[in-house]
């Protein structure tokens, strides 16, 4: 079972930055705005008033973003399946055959995903807790699996285009113009109140993401990890933008690449899916298990 865990992590979804670096640009922030209201001061400093039109470009970027992905329909999915095939790399080279994989979202924090032919190995994460599955039944995951897991969900690009850009104590900086998986691109920074930034690439001519990149410090030897995601060949899908080929990079190294062949949204999903211990078979008829609807 352990040979199946690193590529079981690599598949999941849910993807993740705790550096010291954005304190100083999340603290200009609310010290332009007292500067702004400090002593007689009706009107706004300079640099407040440039921080935040700064501030509105990076939320227009954005909008713009989450429109061309679909707007509420894509903001609003509350169920996700998809198939395809998986490829994971270990320092840049390829680690083994591809695999099948068929994964299952139920939005916000529940996701199956499936391995091998017969979908016999399965990881389940539901809320804060993961299992591993197999023949012989349901077994928590080891701990820093367990962490990667959720680190990645908090950095995913579900999550900040839903959750963080509604938050008014995130910060939004406009990066300017930049080249990003050979597109040219518009950059955005978002920093949480926690000092977690995340760094989004959106596409010049089809505003689509194209790039996610963050980082975080490692709790055991304190250097500081980057981890990124590039998106392609968008396809759409009831009303959304998907994107069918996604690559995944751990400290400038290829940690793995999705190739999916199917997308499907809001069908419903059968809850014995995201119970650990229902004794769920995903080979069995579908008309035979309940599906949620």
């Amino acid at each position: 079972m352990k040979q199946f865990l690193p590529i079981l992590v690599l598949v999941c979804s849910a993807w993740p930055q705790a550096g010291g670096e954005p304190r100083n640009a999340a603290a200009q922030a609310p010290q332009a705005a007292s500067s702004g209201s400090a002593g007689s001061g009706s009107a706004s400093s300079p640099a407040n008033s440039e921080g935040q039109e700064n501030a509105r470009k990076a939320k227009a970027v954005i909008d713009q973003a989450i429109q061309a992905l679909g707007g509420q329909a894509w903001l609003t999915i509350r169920d996700r399946e998809q198939q395809g095939r998986i490829y994971g790399f270990h320092h840049g080279r390829a680690s083994g055959a591809g695999g099948l994989f068929w994964s299952f979202n139920e939005f916000p924090d529940k996701e199956r995903v499936e391995l091998t032919k017969e979908r016999d190995v399965a990881e389940l994460y539901v809320g804060s807790k993961g299992y591993e599955l197999t023949y012989k039944g349901a077994h928590p995951i080891e701990k820093k699996d367990l962490e990667d897991y959720l680190r990645r969900r908090r950095f995913s690009l579900e999550t900040v285009l839903r959750n963080w850009v509604n938050d008014p104590s995130v910060v939004l900086l406009f990066d300017g113009f930049a080249i990003a998986a050979q597109h040219p691109s518009q950059q955005v920074t978002l920093i949480n109140a926690e000092n977690e930034s995340v760094t989004l690439y959106f596409d010049n001519d089809t505003h689509l993401p194209v790039k996610k990149s963050f980082s975080w410090r490692d709790p055991v030897d304190k250097q500081k990890n980057l981890e990124e995601e590039v998106y392609e060949n968008y396809r759409a899908v009831s009303g959304i933008m998907a994107p069918y080929n996604i690559t995944r990079y751990f400290m400038g190294d290829m940690a793995s690449q999705r190739f999916i062949n199917s997308v499907t949204i809001n069908q419903g999903l059968d809850e014995a899916m995201f119970d650990p211990n229902s004794g769920y078979d995903p080979n069995k008829p579908v008309g035979k298990q309940d599906r949620k609807h």
